[in-house]
């Protein structure tokens, strides 16, 4: 192991823990691209539906019903299987219409899992 001699050497390894951890740490939510199409938003309903996510908020009388929009609706199911499917890149993807968002996109009683 090499010996470490700088203090700024120290104080960058430290910090750079630091913020590895802190990121690793943060809470992230995964949503709609803002291009996907109503086509592929419906296809990823279907799909994260089918995979055990559940749906019934996004259906009428659901917590996450109204607005009643695609893009609303496709978010909140992609993120539900984002959550539940290990947190990765590729939980996300969702043939690239799905994004990271580092803000809770929850609204009234609508709430995302994080």
């Amino acid at each position: 192991m090499a010996k470490i001699s700088s203090p700024l050497a120290l104080l960058f390894i430290m910090l750079s823990s630091i913020m590895i951890n802190h990121v690793a740490s943060s809470k992230t939510w995964c949503i709609a691209t803002l291009i996907a199409t109503n086509a592929q938003l419906q296809a990823n309903i279907n799909f994260a539906c089918s995979q055990g996510v559940d749906c019934r908020p996004i259906q009428p009388g659901g917590s996450c019903f109204i607005p009643y929009n695609l893009a609303n609706h496709a978010s909140f199911v992609i993120n539900s299987y984002y959550q539940t499917h290990g947190r990765t890149n590729q939980a996300c993807s969702f043939k690239n219409t799905g994004t990271f968002a580092a803000t809770n996109p929850s609204f009234g009683k609508c709430v995302y899992a994080s």
